[in-house]
């Protein structure tokens, strides 16, 4: 149904939203702001704006609520809300429609801002994987995880295949549910993550190798295959890789006492030099909790670095980023307040840009693979 407009103000907006994208954005950022929270303001119910924590304070400033992957997508799809606007990344918007009600429409305000990670597993390459794996004698006893970074057709596959999807806070509950399940873990795409969660299981470092997509046989023997307990694709979050051991040792030295916490897609090596690790939330937590006078060094995305110091200054908490060159997620960095504000202005009009839609067979087995992540907690 679209949106009745028929006083002046929304005229105005109407005729400012005929105009394209590219009008949008030759404007600065600061211009946009009226105009996001008037359109905002006449959407009203009918539209959440879901913002990741990565996002820039521009746009974040305007959402909803604000959270990791899953925590919005849930949140989403517990609305009434009829229209999505997931100020992340593409993945993301994949995942609030599979899990949304009859209905919901999501849109993700610029179509360019994927996410370097969830590329790094095209399905092709997937199947190509099990294929291989079959051809050995292993896909039977073999697992298939992912990660929530990752593809609709990836979380599908891996429901079709008797697995699931994972967060960075669950990924060690679903490593046991898959044991449980079977001899060894495929794990998609980060092998960070997956190594990272598999050595606090205690399992061996050479018990866990590496599948390179662009490999014959993954750069594996049927032996190392078969002696494998985990299986980890090859693929990183551009972000969370950057941070070195050398940057532990750095802050440590200049700042004796300080805290450093990472999220686990950094590389093992950081990871274990680490005081603790965890996921977005978790990290927040944790700095929550703390007391006082209590400074950290925080491994990972600038833009949550820099609004946790910020919202904790007040408690004499004293937060710095791991690596001081900075490091943004440069695909989330894509969604403007432009882009924002001409998506809602479409919306007022009636006009949905941008929808983000999985095809219903993929829907139906991504689906699957999400519920049973419920499984684990």
């Amino acid at each position: 149904m679209n949106l009745v407009i028929d006083d002046p103000p929304a005229v105005a907006a109407a005729a400012r939203s005929s105009c394209s994208l590219e009008d949008y954005l030759a404007l600065p950022d600061h211009s946009m702001d009226g105009r996001i929270a008037e359109a905002r303001a006449r959407l009203g119910a009918t539209t959440l704006i879901l913002g990741h924590h990565y996002q820039r304070d521009e746009v974040i400033r305007f959402a909803d609520a604000t959270g990791d992957s899953y925590k919005l997508s849930k949140i989403g799809a517990e609305t009434g809300a009829k229209y999505l606007v997931f100020c992340g990344v593409h993945f993301m918007a994949e995942s609030a429609d599979v899990l949304g009600h009859d209905g919901q429409q999501v849109i993700l305000p610029d179509l360019s801002a994927g996410c370097s990670m969830a590329d790094m597993a095209e399905i092709s390459q997937v199947e190509a994987c099990w294929e291989a794996l079959e051809h050995v004698g292993l896909a039977d006893e073999t697992v298939p995880l992912t990660y929530m970074n990752s593809t609709a057709a990836i979380k599908a596959f891996c429901g079709e295949h008797g697995g699931l999807v994972c967060t960075s806070s669950n990924a060690g509950a679903a490593f046991q549910w898959a044991f449980a399940r079977g001899k060894r873990i495929l794990f998609l795409p980060d092998q960070h993550l997956g190594r990272n969660t598999g050595f606090a299981m205690g399992i061996p470092l050479n018990k866990m190798v590496v599948w390179d997509p662009w490999g014959l046989q993954g750069g594996q023997t049927k032996q190392s295959l078969a002696a494998s307990r985990v299986l980890l694709w090859k693929g990183h979050c551009a972000v969370h890789q950057r941070f070195l051991p050398s940057h532990v040792d750095q802050v440590r030295a200049k700042y004796p006492g300080i805290q450093v916490i990472v999220h686990p897609e950094c590389r093992f090596e950081v990871c274990q030099k680490s005081d603790a690790l965890g996921s977005t939330e978790r990290l927040i937590a944790l700095v929550e909790q703390a007391p006082a006078g209590q400074m950290f060094a925080i491994g990972t995305e600038i833009h949550l670095v820099n609004r946790m110091a910020k919202r904790f200054a007040g408690q004499d908490k004293k937060i710095i980023t791991l690596d001081d060159t900075g490091c943004l997620c440069t695909t989330m960095y894509r969604i403007s307040p432009q882009h924002l504000a001409w998506a809602l202005e479409n919306l007022v009009e009636g006009r949905v840009m941008n929808r983000i839609q999985v095809r219903p067979s993929v829907k139906r087995w991504a689906k699957v693979a999400l519920d049973r992540m419920l499984e684990v907690g």
